[in-house]
């Protein structure tokens, strides 16, 4: 009886000591436990445990923005240098907070850069890449939704592209 005793005893204190370690808590896009639902957490709001005080209602901060969505984008010929490369494709991340990445394969060189709104104007941006074989690009874009839009593009070799971006 005494062994089975002692093997419970010990069975309760492993299992005690594995539940006292580390949690894995789910983030939300914000940063903060998203764990339990509902629960308040982020800068400003106090723990009643630490301070000794109930805790005062407080709002969980509300996503930011969408998650980031990376958009197909086409580029067409608007001069006769262009017309020697022909339609280009890339992608566009839309990190949904004003900026962007810009992937383009540029005749075996791939330029990669980044897409900024412009202040003052949240739908107007600006777009530069440049790829390791020392070709680079300058884009001005306008969006017509978080998902599409258009624009002019210019390469280091004179060509020049009107963009459209999305589906």
């Amino acid at each position: 009886m005494k062994i089975q005793a002692r093997l419970a005893a010990a069975l309760a204190a492993i299992g005690g000591f594995g539940l006292s370690g580390c949690y894995v808590i789910p983030a939300g896009p914000d940063g903060y436990p998203a764990w339990p639902p509902g629960a308040a957490w982020g800068p400003g709001v106090s723990n009643s445990a630490q301070s000794g005080q109930p805790a005062a209602p407080a709002q969980r901060a509300a996503p930011s923005a969408a998650p980031p969505a990376t958009l197909p984008a086409r580029l067409y010929p608007a001069n006769d240098i262009a017309t020697q490369t022909g339609v280009l494709t890339g992608s566009v991340t839309n990190m949904m907070s004003g900026k962007g990445r810009f992937l383009i394969d540029f005749r075996g060189d791939l330029l990669t850069g980044e897409a900024t709104r412009v202040a003052g104007d949240e739908r107007k941006g600006v777009a530069s890449a440049y790829g390791a074989g020392g070709s680079y690009m300058s884009c001005d874009y306008q969006m017509s939704s978080p998902y599409q839009g258009a624009g002019t593009c210019a390469f280091s070799n004179g060509a020049r592209y009107r963009v459209h971006i999305g589906q």
